[in-house]
Order: structure tokens, then C-alpha cells, then sequence
């Protein structure tokens, strides 16, 4: 099966930078024409992510931030519970630290399970979601990049 390349566009990604147009005065009299309502949802599904990438990418990220941080709220009552019967006699800025890391990851478990989804609608991809991760980020680079350039341009 032949895999996309990093620099192929995504369905949902937009095609061309649209230049603003000057603005008409409003007309409240002027009902707008069935052809340029249709064409403006076309261009809204094509800037939209597909309703199946979306859900994957909630999947992922309740997986890869959940955990992480249900870890983390639960150390509170594990520490507690471990110094109350007095097994261990556990210093509280080590009780922070492991908290505080455990929520870190976290945070870093919903940008993982961004870019670790597929965003190709019939592709679903790994279970960790490495390739994805690499591909993902080199095109939101290459997305930064021209972006800047864009606006040095202007």
C-alpha cells in the first residue's frame, strides 16, 4: 500500500492562501444565491477536520493525557495513605515533584495524541503512532515556515 508523502496536502488542509477581498456595502434586501451558499460549505468542510481524524485524535488524547494525569491526582491519596500508615516517611517536595511530573506528562499526552493520529481519514495508523508523529510535526514545520515567510513578504 502506497503511504502520502509529507508533502502531499490532507483533504482538510487548505489549498491556497486566499487574498481578502474589499468588502461590498451590506444589503439586507439581497438574498445570497443557492451556488455561493453551497460553495461556502465546501469551503468550510475542506478547512474542517474530518469527523473520523477527530475522534481518533480524542481517543489518542484521553489515553496518552489521561492516564498521566489520573496517575497524578491519584498520588496524592497514595502518598498520603503510604505516610499515614507509616511505611515510608516521604519528603512533601518529593510528593510534589512526582505530581507535579506526572501532570507534566500530562500536557505532553495531549500534544502527542494530536500528532500521533493519522490525519489521513483512511488511514488509521500505528498503535504508538511514531511515523504519524514525525510526519505530523515535519508538515506543521514546513506550515511555520511558510507562514513566516509569508509575512516577511508583506
Amino acid at each position: 500500500m502506497a503511504s502520502k508523502s509529507s508533502q502531499d496536502p490532507l483533504p482538510f488542509e487548505p489549498r491556497q492562501k486566499k487574498k481578502k477581498s474589499p468588502k461590498a456595502p451590506a444589503t439586507s434586501t439581497t438574498p445570497q444565491s443557492p451556488n455561493k451558499t453551497a460553495k461556502n460549505k465546501k469551503d468550510a468542510s475542506l478547512s474542517a477536520i474530518p469527523d473520523v481524524v477527530s475522534q481518533r485524535m480524542v481517543r489518542r488524547m484521553a489515553l496518552f493525557s489521561g492516564i498521566p494525569t489520573a496517575l497524578g491526582m491519584s498520588s496524592f491519596f497514595i502518598f498520603y495513605w503510604i505516610v499515614s500508615h507509616d511505611w515510608l516517611d516521604i519528603p512533601t517536595t518529593a510528593v510534589g515533584a512526582v505530581s507535579l511530573g506526572l501532570f507534566g506528562l500530562g500536557v505532553l499526552g495531549l500534544s502527542y495524541g494530536i500528532f500521533s493520529t493519522s490525519w489521513d481519514e483512511h488511514r488509521v495508523g500505528s498503535w504508538w503512532g511514531w511515523q504519524e508523529l514525525t510526519t505530523n510535526f515535519s508538515r506543521t514545520v514546513n506550515a511555520w515556515r511558510v507562514a513566516r515567510q509569508e509575512t516577511k513578504k508583506n
